[in-house]
């Protein structure tokens, strides 16, 4: 059977929540392969509004197995209250239905102080972060010095890993003008959870692998988008981790042969959240209707997002870096009513023409997006289930974002509500 990796394909937001839940429902496992609780999923399922953080989108639907991947950076107190908020909107999540990668590292308290005391120093540029932490504890994996959940289950482990990152900690602590880390404190908040946590414990690798060898369909969840990857991403307005698909093997565990389709969200607009350059990014009456349309607000930071033009220079590109099969274009009804639409083709560079954006941030910032006009279309998008029901020129539209992006179009969104979808290839086929 078919296993499906969902990837943002532009700076996140790009409302894969709704597909990966659409596709969720013929998937048997649904595993979140990077990122923390810094990235929101709001999902819509008959009328209930669920707003997910940590948790995989897989388990609002029963019968399924969610899995928190290794890749992933786990905030576990955070994680326990969402579960208790889930289950209070009457989902059930127990051991059978969701399992937590050992060897996924663990973010701690100090890490979303060091995070918030990093971004409000005014001597350094901001990146623009959550402050929740995932930046450190990204860098604490990376320096092997990160507790993670197997560490739980040993005291005499846990306490070994705990002295080893305070070492690193309190020295950063000390030059921040922070108080030195209180040891006994934090392993005694580990202690308290430690059992909760170890519940949902498990080698997911190994249970991925034989899932995939019983002919079970795995769904692949990414957080974020490709333009944020630490590699990929406009750097150093970046996540901490890979958002790419080829994460997804990385993530788990699994192979990079058991990915079959990699499906790329595409918001048929471009936005972002935070710092960072924004070519196509628009300041006047445009920019502010695409945003109240959209409803064009973090659902994690709930701040204000920032919106341009359509860039297919950019798309393009992380498509490309992602290795993208097909892509879940959304927010089509936002266009809705448009006079004149515009595409980003390429840029101007110091008066060369550039398919690509440079690597250099300076050379980013002095990028001039190329624009495409197109004629846009009175009438409503909205709900719209099959290609009958758009208008021509938003047909025409989004068959010239398939050209100059180089890539299929595999579905169509056209609400928040998972039945408004336009389904063109399904991404499970064999």
């Amino acid at each position: 059977m078919a296993n499906v990796v969902v990837v943002g394909t532009q700076w996140g937001d790009e409302g894969k929540g709704k597909i990966v839940d659409w596709l969720s429902e013929r998937a048997d496992v649904i595993a979140r392969f990077q990122g923390g609780h810094n990235a929101g999923h709001t999902l819509v399922v008959g009328g209930e509004v669920y707003k997910l953080h940590a948790l995989p989108s897989g388990v609002v639907r029963g019968g399924k197995l969610s899995v928190i991947g290794n890749g992933v950076v786990l905030d576990p107190w955070h994680l326990l209250k969402e579960i208790e908020g889930i289950r209070a909107q009457g989902v059930e999540i127990t051991p059978e239905t969701l399992m937590i990668a050992e060897n996924t590292p663990l973010i701690l308290p100090f890490h979303g102080e060091l995070d918030r005391a990093r971004e409000g120093q005014s001597t350094v540029a901001k990146i623009g972060t959550t402050g929740r932490g995932i930046g450190p504890a990204y860098e604490d994996k990376v320096g092997r010095r990160a507790i993670r959940v197997a560490d739980l289950a040993d005291a005499a482990t846990l306490e070994l890993r705990v002295d080893r990152a305070l070492v690193h900690h309190n020295a950063l602590r000390a030059g921040l003008g922070l108080e030195p880390i209180d040891r006994e404190a934090v392993i005694a908040q580990l202690r308290e959870i430690a059992d909760e946590i170890l519940q949902y414990a498990a080698p997911v690798w190994k249970v991925l692998t034989e899932r995939r060898r019983a002919g079970e369909r795995i769904l692949f969840e990414g957080a974020q988008g490709a333009l944020l990857d630490i590699d990929f991403g406009t750097y150093p307005f970046v996540t901490s981790s890979n958002v790419i698909a080829g994460q997804a093997a990385t993530g788990t565990g699994i192979g990079p042969g058991a990915i079959d389709f990699v499906l790329g969200i595409v918001k048929a607009y471009t936005t972002r959240v935070g710092e960072g350059p924004f070519p196509t990014e628009l300041h006047d009456d445009d920019g502010q209707r695409l945003g109240e349309r959209g409803h064009e607000f973090g659902t994690t930071t709930g701040r204000k997002r920032r919106c341009g033009w359509f860039d297919a220079c950019l798309v393009r590109q992380t498509c490309a870096t992602s290795g993208v099969s097909g892509i879940a274009l959304t927010k089509l009804d936002v266009l809705d009513g448009f006079e004149t639409l515009k595409i980003c083709t390429g840029y101007e560079l110091d008066g060369v023409r550039m398919d690509y954006l440079p690597t250099a941030a300076d050379q980013q910032a002095r990028c001039t997006p190329v624009y495409e006009e197109m004629p846009g279309w009175q009438e409503s998008t909205a709900g719209a289930r099959s290609w009958a029901d758009l208008p021509a020129q938003a047909i025409k539209y989004i068959r010239r974002i398939e050209e100059l992006i180089q890539c299929p179009v595999a579905m169509v969104s056209t609400s928040p509500e998972r039945e408004d979808t336009i389904l063109v290839t399904d991404p499970f086929s064999d």
